[in-house]
């Protein structure tokens, strides 16, 4: 009779068995970045890895499924939460000694022994059975161990049915004025597609022996001290499977790299997600497609910085301009459409690092229509190289006039 192998979950992602839900997404994320096709081509070792690591974060990452592992020390879809809690009490192993209590080897208490149910019939200890055997006190055996046991494997081979495909993400690095005025974006990317033999059915017909169970049709799971004789859940019983496709392995779908073309809407932020329904990996036997979420990755300029929907920008102005008060011209996004410079009014007085705005002069808001950000001009005094004798007479002329001392107020407070 065949054993399934038991999977250490936990070792598989590197965590320990009282992490959260939140230190199990992020060591499945990290491992699936290392090991994810699309970074290990071609790599057999590294899929396996991939596939042992999905499985593992399928259960983990599932609160019901994780409950059933860490009671029984195994996961399979036939067994439901309250079956396993109850097995992992040992209520199933009411009725075996006197009392009621376990059965003990010599009489001897405290010492457990672990049970085989394989073989056993169960038909012999319900009222009316092959031997005549009757309930005594309606408490015994009777048929509630049977239907305990008989419910808590059955349901056979899971039947396969569509399987959605699963989802995918990339990060996407785009430039400066593609995030802000928007553009076609293209993007190579290594996604499941349905397998072209098998039209994402698997098989190809005809069948073969289990691997799972070897013909046997039954399969051994241990669960703490209980050891259950199971139906296989890979056959259902009967020993045999289809003939696994060829071309895919069995799964359904085949890895491809993909050309793909999408358009960034203008507007679009830095780390802004995108979704792309459909775009992920196939689904099998009809299933639909998972979808393919892009991380934008947004470039930077040497003039423009980008916050949010707002555009800042330094502009040099003279001491003359700070001073008398101005107007210049300064840059904005329009200009890389041929839009020129707007002018911008510098009030009498301004001071270095004093922020003028601009209203509805930076990004168009990529979640609101008609939208824009402001444009936000930080001023920077440019203090001038004097050389020739006239200008410091004008400036030492200006410093008699002007007789202000603006470390005044620091050293007051000091």
């Amino acid at each position: 009779m065949a054993t399934t192998q038991t999977k250490d979950y936990y070792g598989t992602l590197g965590v320990k068995k009282t992490a959260t839900p939140e230190e199990i997404r992020k060591a499945f994320r990290k491992l699936a970045r290392k090991y994810h096709p699309d970074v290990n081509p071609n790599d057999k070792k590294a899929e396996e890895k991939f596939k042992e690591i999905s499985e593992a974060n399928d259960v983990l990452s599932d609160e019901k499924k994780r409950k059933i592992f860490d009671q029984l020390g195994f996961y399979s879809d036939s067994i439901d939460p309250a079956t396993a809690e109850a097995a992992a009490r040992g209520e199933y192993g009411s009725g075996f000694g006197a009392g009621g209590g376990r059965a003990r080897p010599g009489g001897a208490a405290g010492q457990e022994v672990p049970f085989d149910f394989g073989g056993f019939d169960f038909s012999d200890f319900q009222g009316g059975g092959r031997g005549g055997a009757q309930q005594h006190g309606g408490g015994g055996f009777g048929s509630s161990f049977k239907d305990i046991f008989s419910g808590m494997f059955t349901g056979g081979q899971r039947a396969r049915g569509p399987q959605p495909g699963t989802d995918l993400e990339y990060q996407v690095s785009v430039d400066f004025w593609t995030a802000v005025r928007g553009g076609i974006t293209r993007l190579e990317i290594t996604r499941q597609e349905i397998c072209p033999t098998c039209k994402g059915k698997s098989t190809t017909g005809g069948s073969i022996e289990c691997p799972e169970c070897h013909g046997a049709g039954h399969v051994t799971q241990m669960g703490g001290r209980m050891k259950f004789n199971i139906q296989c859940p890979r056959c259902g019983g009967s020993g045999k499977v289809q003939n696994a496709c060829g071309t895919c392995d069995g799964e359904g779908v085949v890895t491809k790299r993909t050309q793909l073309e999408f358009r960034i809407k203008p507007g679009t932020r830095d780390g802004q997600r995108i979704r792309l329904a459909g775009k992920g990996n196939a689904g099998t036997d009809g299933g639909p497609a998972g979808d393919l979420f892009l991380i934008i990755k947004a470039g930077t300029h040497p003039v423009f910085k980008r916050t949010g929907d707002d555009i800042n920008v330094t502009v040099p102005v003279t001491i003359m301009e700070a001073a008398l008060g101005a107007k210049i011209e300064v840059p904005t996004i329009d200009t890389h459409e041929g839009g020129g410079r707007t002018q911008l009014k510098i009030p009498p007085g301004t001071q270095t690092g004093q922020k003028l705005r601009l209203r509805e002069k930076g990004v168009p808001s990529a979640a609101h229509e008609g939208v824009r950000g402001d444009q936000i001009v930080e001023v920077r005094i440019v203090v001038p190289k004097v050389q020739d004798e006239r200008s410091k007479e004008i400036l030492k002329e200006l410093a008699k006039l002007n007789p202000e001392d603006p470390r005044e107020a620091m050293l007051a407070e000091v």
